[in-house]
């Protein structure tokens, strides 16, 4: 790889969302606040003070102006498409958290774009690349597959924004990963947008796990919006036409991108799955999600983040070394999918179950008490130093 390509494709691009985000996030703190745009607390809500909810605006606006400016560089005109659907899931979630939309009117808009860059890029999942000897599939059959799995994959990444740091912090991890299949497979369009989300999403990370006076939430206007990114991803690495899935012949083209959103996907549909049977909406908000299990045993958020993120990467190494040792892609996705099940569904109602008094049990406790760094001075002086920034 030439530094021509890692320049402007991948420095450049993350250097300059990073800088635009760090500049203008203390400016949307105050706005926010002034406007009483906030997150108070209540009975679902784990922080004490009201918090401002327009982190994902901050993140957009990284992303979106760092494509203009990149633009003297990267021919920005291959993101439009991305953008206008990023641009529409983030207004579609700031409304939901000022005025709460309802769940069938977000679910109709977030078909409707997906389908959009469906029609506009011509790129879906529309191919399982040898999985089931199933290779191009008709468009009657990929459209809804596409709309379905876009769909499930923006409300995981939406469910998932639990506490401090989650969201953001999976997010600037399937980035950086994906980002690093683009740029391995020469994506340059794809490789951009990650660098982009990558360096938009930094900044905002440290202010919302260490920030005091500068924290804020992203918000559903950021998760929907990155949960749109994430399903463009998804769909660039599964297409027919996907330069990841012809530069890398015996990788999983499905088992790869469902490892990388592992704890998302799978927590979702086990929660959704345990509402239905309770007779309940599945989009009735409870605190079944597996972050609220660690903090129910009294891990920090911090904490809380670094195990789930913890559990999904010990999927991506368990899929990385099934291709390695030459697993083919229903051997990986079996993998994955088994791993998947087993650190969210399984993991979830084991330690529900474990008798408080056994040492599996206070093994955990014993972690969740150590997971509290942020009352040490390291963290106080970072804090500092974020809420100078």
């Amino acid at each position: 790889m030439s530094w021509y390509i890692i320049g402007f494709g991948v420095i450049i691009p993350l250097l300059v969302s990073f800088l635009l985000v760090a500049w203008i996030h203390p400016y949307i703190v105050r706005m926010a606040l002034k406007k009483d745009i906030v997150d108070c607390p209540g009975e679902r809500k784990l922080q004490k003070n009201p918090v401002p909810v327009l982190g994902g605006f901050a993140v957009y606006w990284g992303l979106v102006v760092g494509v203009g400016l990149t633009s003297l560089f990267f021919n920005s005109y291959a993101l439009f498409t991305s953008i206008v659907a990023i641009t529409v899931m983030m207004y579609i979630g700031i409304l939901d958290d000022i005025l709460g939309l309802s769940p069938v009117l977000r679910l109709v808009l977030e078909m409707f774009f997906i389908g959009f860059v469906v029609w506009m890029d011509q790129v879906s999942i529309n191919n399982l690349h040898g999985l089931l000897g199933i290779y191009d599939m008709p468009l009657y059959a990929s459209v809804p597959i596409c709309i379905l799995g876009g769909v499930g994959i923006i409300n995981s990444i939406n469910m998932i924004d639990g506490v401090d740091g989650l969201s953001s912090g999976f997010c600037v991890m399937a980035c950086a990963i994906f980002g690093m299949a683009f740029f391995l497979s020469k994506d340059g369009t794809m490789t951009v947008l990650a660098a982009l989300c990558l360096g938009a999403l930094l900044p905002f990370f440290f202010h919302n796990v260490f920030g005091q006076k500068t924290k804020m939430f992203i918000g559903d206007g950021g998760t929907l919006m990155m949960g749109m990114v994430m399903t463009i991803f998804v769909m660039h690495i599964i297409d027919k036409n996907s330069r990841v899935a012809y530069n890398f012949t015996n990788m999983g083209a499905i088992a790869f991108p469902l490892s990388v959103l592992s704890v998302p996907v799978f927590d979702t549909l086990r929660v959704m799955t345990g509402r239905i049977m309770k007779g309940i909406s599945p989009f009735h908000a409870d605190k079944s999600h597996l972050h609220h299990l660690f903090i129910e045993m009294g891990f920090s958020h911090i904490g809380t983040t670094f195990c789930v993120l913890s559990l999904n990467s010990f999927n991506i190494l368990c899929w990385f070394i099934t291709y390695q040792l030459g697993g083919g892609a229903m051997d990986q996705l079996v993998v994955v999918v088994v791993v998947g099940f087993l650190i969210t569904t399984g993991f979830y109602y084991v330690v529900r179950r474990l008798d408080h008094e056994h040492w599996p049990y206070k093994a955990l406790k014993k972690a969740a008490r150590l997971s509290h760094i942020e009352t040490g001075p390291l963290f106080h002086w970072v804090r500092k130093l974020v809420d100078l920034w």
